[in-house]
């Protein structure tokens, strides 16, 4: 048996296929294609969780993703842990396990609900009041304790053992929704031809069609309908449906991502399925058909157990065969709990009576209730329901006041109205607009080419629904460039109306000071709560919303928003439009990390960037570090070397033979065309109108602050092609830098930028033995100083394979840098090494390479730099262009606060020790004596011991700097005060001579 509350004969389902499950270490038999919500139901289960702020015992309040009471951990193994997971998406398989959440020690028996007899010490915004003394207990005692209750599940504490996956899709129309306006707009677009994404986030399609039994469309039920329209639109080759998948959010350019859950519904996924997939889709037009979620009555104790939306009670009855119970009222404004009330009544379920707060409605579904004996009450309220751990009874008076009545009942169905569901629409930047009419807010102003469709769009009826819809299709088929075609559209026989509804607190919710009638369940926010916001000076929506934290919970408040606005417009005496609508953002339901991470993670987490030569370092024993995304050879140690030995040797070897460094990952981007020269004139400090071909120069790049962005050795090829090296973390910063200034700023220039950091291998060759390495290799190339003096750019062949050859140094040496092809870059490097071996070089790794520059005091931007940093606080005004008009940064550089006295400037420090080394990061003071907080002046950027100076060096920041030479300062360290001496930057062939050997 698959549940006591299973009605023989009622719902979609095969009792034939039951399904075990546990609930909290009880077990119970479901049937598969239940959700665990509607499986819980059917066993009578209505406790399923408690409220996070006063521990409330808190039951299923609907069938959908807008669920906030229903969330439960789902356990497969240790690994295998889920909190927060709705019930009423869940679906069932035979040996779930499910625990509910936030009680101790159990659910039916929570130590923490004294937290509701202490309501009054949490009112609305209690946080930002309380705590507050004695100051000390902050830190030791209030965060520690809050972090311990934050939160409703718990995370799991093992590595996710599942795999995930992504993929990126093009479509001419994305469809949202599957419900029968989502359904129309598919088979009108893909009857085109046109390439079609259906997708929804149910098992199963058909939207409310799941639940509304009077719906028939082209002679069909209108759920069979929905198959029958899924299965043609499967088969077409042109559409993917793609069920189980969630829309979480609509960002520029109409691209949407989606979320599918691919196995969560198996008992046993196969190792090769993904348990999530991300799908990133790019469509030339959406349609939004997300349909319209429904609203509770504001009442109090609305949130007992067995209280649930009528939409809700209709699905679990007439889509799961499901009674939400034996003894059933009603509390509505609205005539779809009318609807709700004749199903189960002709299921054989008791309705105790319809509670109708509207004076004297009409229609055909009060006629029929009327005519089934269900007991109706118009112009009555229920003020408050019995019951603590399952709702016992409604107590019903008039309206306006009178006598209490209550009704034994064992669930209570509620319906306030439905809201169109403009999430989507709102992530698009679309603005909403109020229908004063219908009190509802629905699409208004279009920022991207989208269109809303159905009860999303406050259309109302099913075949307005279907009409507006299949147009909708078409249309957007034929915007995106498909041809016109003559379908079919869908016949509507018979569907359902129902009237408006309400917004706000209902009679019996307030305005006293004691009454919790529940409008944000999962954070347990009360009408009270709203209007305390608007007494206590709260005016917009926006300060309601976090003053009370109503809609702030995992299910943004898609019950709950819309009350709370019309309690605060009502409270402040305006109308809803003028109070504003909350911001709705992404996700619209929650994401897991594992679908947005997929495959990035572990060895993938980052993606992995090795050069050409990687193989040839690794096979030596290169030690790696990181940087950037790119893996570089730190240290070449050998045999009883650790690192310090070995740069120690690498350093040494570069200044008295040579030495061979791997600087492919350097940043290279070619700037081509008829305007290159003017374009680089714009983008950087130096002049480069007169740079002749063949030459290179040293170039800085700025922000528009005038601070330094950027560095890098560019080499002029020809009148109209630059080679431009930038650093290797600031490759990409830099393309995007100049391709936003081209495109923006500069749209005139005729210029075309190529990134070429991976078409190149780049070898550095240093030392005063550099060219008696390179040169037996070279062809077509003068390799004489005269020909090629310092600076120098020529295009030759090397090994037999085009290079480009740069005579530049960043160690202070005669130096060379080969770019080659990067299929040749192994060869080529191997060929140099032989080469090299002739005599004696060595190949070094980034820190020597770091030590090098270092004692010749060349800058590296990011370490020697803060972002904060003009060209002239690194005494790099030689190269800004003194005639020049104008360059990014120009203006910038001209700011008072950036030309004042006093700003640190890059200088050298020696310590007094000499074989003590600075740390990195650490900071300077004048007086190692002054009181604590210590003034600093400056901190340590770059410190190395340096072989070749036989001693510590450093570079720092320090204010004033360049009038402090010889001067002493102070770096104050846990083991002591460490003295240093300032001194220029250059600590090694201050002259510069060995650039020529």
């Amino acid at each position: 048996m698959s549940g006591a509350l299973r009605i023989s004969g009622a719902g979609r389902l095969s009792q034939a296929k039951t399904a075990r499950f546990s609930f909290d270490g009880q077990s119970y038999t479901g049937i598969e294609g239940d959700t665990l919500a509607s499986a819980l139901l059917a066993n009578g289960v209505h406790l399923v969780g408690r409220s996070f702020k006063y521990h409330r015992p808190r039951g299923i309040l609907s069938a959908g993703a807008e669920e906030p009471n229903a969330l439960v951990q789902i356990v497969r193994d240790d690994a295998r842990k889920t909190p927060n997971v709705r019930a009423t998406v869940q679906e069932l398989y035979d040996g779930l396990a499910a625990n509910s959440q936030n009680r101790w020690p159990s659910l039916s028996f929570d130590v923490s609900a004294v937290n509701d007899l202490a309501s009054p010490l949490f009112s609305a915004g209690f946080y930002y009041k309380t705590f507050m003394w004695p100051k000390a207990a902050w830190k030791s005692l209030y965060e520690p304790k809050i972090r311990e209750a934050a939160g409703l599940g718990v995370s799991p504490d093992k590595p996710d053992p599942d795999h995930y996956s992504s993929r990126y899709a093009h479509c001419d129309v994305l469809v949202l929704g599957g419900g029968a306006a989502g359904i129309a707009a598919a088979l009108a677009a893909a009857e085109t031809g046109a390439r079609v994404i259906l997708a929804d986030e149910q098992a199963e399609f058909g939207g409310s069609l799941r639940f509304e039994s009077g719906a028939k469309i082209d002679g069909q039920d209108g759920f069979a309908w929905a198959q029958a329209a899924i299965a043609r639109l499967r088969a077409m080759d042109n559409v993917r449906v793609l069920p189980r998948t969630t829309a979480f959010g609509y960002y520029a350019q109409n691209f949407v991502g989606l979320v599918e859950r691919v196995s969560d519904h198996l008992k046993a996924p196969g190792h090769d399925l993904p348990r999530e997939r991300l799908w990133q889709v790019r469509a030339k037009r959406v349609v939004l058909a997300s349909g319209a979620i429904e609203r509770h009555m504001v009442f109090a104790n609305n949130d007992r157990p067995g209280i649930m939306l009528a939409g809700a009670a209709r699905t679990f009855l007439n889509h799961y065969g499901v009674a939400v119970g034996r003894n059933v009222g009603v509390y509505t404004a609205n005539d779809s709990a009318y609807a709700a009330a004749i199903d189960l009544k002709k299921a054989g379920v008791n309705v105790a009576a319809i509670v109708d707060l509207r004076d004297n409605p009409t229609g055909p579904v009060i006629d029929e209730a009327r005519a089934l004996g269900i007991e109706i009450n118009f112009g009555r309220a229920v003020i408050r329901a019995g019951g603590k751990l399952r709702v016992s009874s409604m107590t019903v008076q008039p309206k306006n006041g009178g006598g209490e009545r209550t009704v034994p009942v064992d669930a209570i169905l509620m319906s306030a109205g439905w809201t169109p569901s403009v999430h989507l629409f709102s992530q698009s930047r679309g603005k909403v607009a109020f229908n004063d009419e219908t009190k509802r807010f629905v699409p208004g102003t279009y920022a991207q080419d989208c269109i809303s469709v159905g009860a999303c769009n406050g259309t109302d009826g099913l075949s307005a629904t279907v009409d507006e819809a299949y147009a909708a299709g078409a249309k957007a088929a034929k915007d995106a460039g498909a041809k016109t075609a003559k379908g079919t559209k869908p016949k509507v026989d018979a569907s359902e109306s129902w009237s408006r509804g309400m917004l706000g607190a209902a009679p019996g919710a307030g305005p006293d000071t004691t009454v919790k009638a529940f409008v944000d369940f999962q954070n347990d926010v009360t009408a009270k709560d709203i209007r305390q916001a608007v007494h206590e000076g709260m005016r917009s929506i926006e300060h309601v919303k976090r003053f009370t934290t109503n809609g702030m919970a995992t299910d943004q408040g898609k019950t709950s928003n819309m009350h709370g606005l019309a309690i605060a417009a009502e409270t402040l005496g305006k109308p809803i439009p003028e109070v504003g609508l909350t911001t709705f953002r992404a996700p619209y339901t929650p994401v897991t990390f594992g679908a947005i991470v997929s495959h990035a993670r572990g060895p993938l987490f980052d993606p992995t960037r090795k050069t050409a030569i990687h193989p040839w370092a690794e096979a030596q024993g290169a030690v790696f570090e990181d940087v950037g995304q790119w893996k570089r050879a730190w240290y070449f140690p050998k045999a009883g070397e650790d690192m310090h030995a070995a740069v120690d040797r690498e350093c040494v070897a570069v200044r008295n033979q040579a030495g061979l460094f791997d600087a492919s990952t350097l940043g290279k981007i070619e700037v081509v065309g008829p305007d290159a020269a003017k374009f680089m004139e714009l983008l950087y400090t130096n002049p480069w109108e007169k740079l002749e071909p063949g030459r290179c120069r040293y170039g800085i790049m700025l922000r528009e602050d005038g601070f330094i962005y950027d560095d890098g050795v560019v080499g002029r090829l020809a009148p109209d092609r630059f080679h431009v090296t930038t650093t290797t973390g600031g490759a990409p910063r830099v393309m995007n830098h100049m391709e936003d200034y081209l495109q923006t700023e500069f749209p005139h220039l005729n210029v075309w930028l190529t990134s070429i950091t991976e078409q190149w291998a780049v070898i550095a060759v240093q030392g005063p033995k550099s060219r008696d390495i390179i040169a037996p290799l070279v062809e077509g190339i003068d390799m004489s100083d005269e020909a090629l003096p310092h600076m120098s750019v020529r295009e030759g062949k090397i090994c037999g394979v085009p290079t480009r050859l740069f005579r530049m140094s960043f160690t202070g040496e005669r130096g060379f840098e080969v770019n080659v092809p990067a299929d040749y870059g192994q060869a080529v490097w191997e060929a140099l090494w032989a080469e090299g071996q002739k005599h004696d070089a060595t190949a070094y790794g980034t820190e020597a390479m770091h030590v090098l520059r270092a004692e010749k005091g060349y800058i590296i931007v990011g370490q020697d730099t803060d972002g904060t940093v003009t060209p002239n606080d690194a005494g790099l005004d030689w190269a800004v262009g003194k005639k020049k008009a104008d360059f990014v940064g120009i203006r910038g550089m001209a700011r008072p606060d950036l030309v004042a006295k006093g700003r640190k400037q890059l200088v050298g420090l020696k310590t007094k020790d000499p074989k003590v080394v600075l740390e990195e990061g650490a900071q300077i003071v004048e007086d190692p004596k002054q009181a604590i907080p210590m003034k600093m002046i400056g901190h340590v950027t770059s410190s190395y011991w340096s072989q070749n100076c036989g001693r510590s060096i450093a570079l720092a920041l320090v204010a004033g700097g360049r009038d402090r030479m010889g001067d002493t300062l102070y770096v104050p360290m846990p083991n002591g005060v460490i003295e240093v001496e300032v001194t220029g930057m250059v600590f090694f062939d201050e002259t510069g001579g060995r650039l020529n050997g």
